[in-house]
């Protein structure tokens, strides 16, 4: 048994206690967490900063990791596509030990649940072996409809591979994915594999591509040879279009949202959808050098979650250092608030929250120790130490 006393406990399921206390037992599951006037029987450890449960990332790339620090960032989504494929295929001895730093740096920075997205088997035997709890995102592309079925029979026989760890099968993008598509994927999740993330208005193309047929995506189909004489302009923006072919039977997280704005907020309001939005910094900043309006999200009644995508978009694996970027971004987003996004919300979305995600008896969510504060504020010093 040990116990740990910090200038503050944030519980996240309950106000953050001053001097507070936890006390957990040698499996890391929590006996108590209660204020310094009613300390636990033995010795209690001093420390500074803030005790929080472990991070949830809800949206990654582990496969990817073999391409840190390979693609110029800044370019944009549309070149960032052709360098990723461009770089992707590697030897895969070099895939496997990338994924594998991958997966031990995201545990010693505090995280303790990923949702991650795969085209490929590569990441099963770490993901097998792993501290950290993963559901695995079997991610389609296809958008001409007449690979449809092709494409969804693959999706089909990777996650069959991927089991029985935890996994659904998703669609890529809205301008990666046909109609017939999604319409297949819906099938599926009618059948209860129904966690789903979608990669969300990551660029202004996007939203021009749908509205008008115009745009960077157009250069991008004709790189790959692809021709979209089938698709027709939508005259409004892609998440409005692709809304009416998502289920309410989905769980559906909307990552990244950089060009997201009031009126597509208001728009999947008038649908009975089970919207959970994901913010990824870093990653923004290192695509387009822009991050999306996320005080424009915050009390629509949705769930926000946090991820960090791929080390290809990313110089590292931490919930934290994303929390840091958004407060230095919008300072009146509070700590508070924050945590929240990156653990109990998250553990919501990917259906352990009976386990992870808040300090409760009971629970084992992990324990971390969050250091160079200024008061209840996170600054770019800002560190964390997983302590169970």
């Amino acid at each position: 048994m040990k116990s740990f006393r910090a200038d503050y406990v944030f519980p996240v399921y309950a106000d953050p206690i001053k001097n507070g206390i936890v006390t957990v037992d040698d499996q890391g599951r929590v006996i108590s967490v209660t204020d310094h006037t009613n300390p636990p029987e033995g010795p209690v450890e001093q420390l500074s900063g803030i005790i929080c449960p472990g991070f949830v990332n809800t949206h990654c790339h582990v496969e990817l990791s073999h391409l840190k620090d390979k693609i110029q960032p800044h370019r944009g989504l549309v070149s960032f596509i052709k360098d990723v494929q461009a770089f992707r295929n590697a030897d895969k001895g070099e895939v496997l030990e990338a994924i594998q730093k991958a997966d031990e740096e995201m545990y010693a920075n505090g995280i303790v649940a990923v949702g991650d997205i795969s085209n490929s088997n590569s990441s099963i035997p770490v993901k097998a072996a792993s501290k950290l709890y993963y559901h695995t995102f079997v991610e389609t592309f296809g958008f001409l409809p007449q690979n449809a079925d092709e494409v969804f029979n693959k999706a089909v026989e990777l996650l069959n591979e991927f089991k029985p760890q935890s996994c659904s099968i998703t669609p890529h993008a809205p301008y990666s994915v046909s109609k017939e598509l999604f319409k297949l994927i819906r099938k599926h999740s009618d059948l209860g594999n129904n966690l789903i993330s979608i990669h969300n208005q990551e660029c202004e193309d996007e939203n021009k591509f749908y509205r008008y047929k115009l745009g960077g995506f157009i250069e991008l189909y004709e790189h790959f040879g692809m021709d979209i004489g089938h698709f027709k302009p939508q005259a409004r923006n892609s998440l409005q279009s692709i809304i009416p072919l998502l289920t309410n039977k989905q769980k559906i997280l909307l990552v990244h949202n950089t060009c997201t704005n009031l009126k597509d907020i208001y728009f999947i309001k008038r649908f009975d959808r089970k919207i959970n939005w994901c913010f990824c910094p870093n990653a923004n900043l290192y695509i387009e050098n822009y991050l999306p309006k996320i005080q424009l999200f915050i009390d629509q009644g949705f769930n926000i979650t946090l991820g960090t995508d791929s080390l290809a978009s990313n110089t590292g694996l931490s919930i934290l250092s994303e929390m840091v970027t958004i407060q230095k971004k919008f300072p009146a987003i509070s700590t508070q608030k924050l945590m929240e996004w990156g653990t109990i919300n998250g553990a919501e979305f990917l259906g352990i929250d009976d386990e992870k995600g808040t300090l409760e008896p009971g629970k084992t969510p992990g324990l971390n120790l969050i250091t160079g504060l200024d008061g209840l504020t996170l600054t770019p010093e800002s560190k964390v130490r997983k302590l169970v």
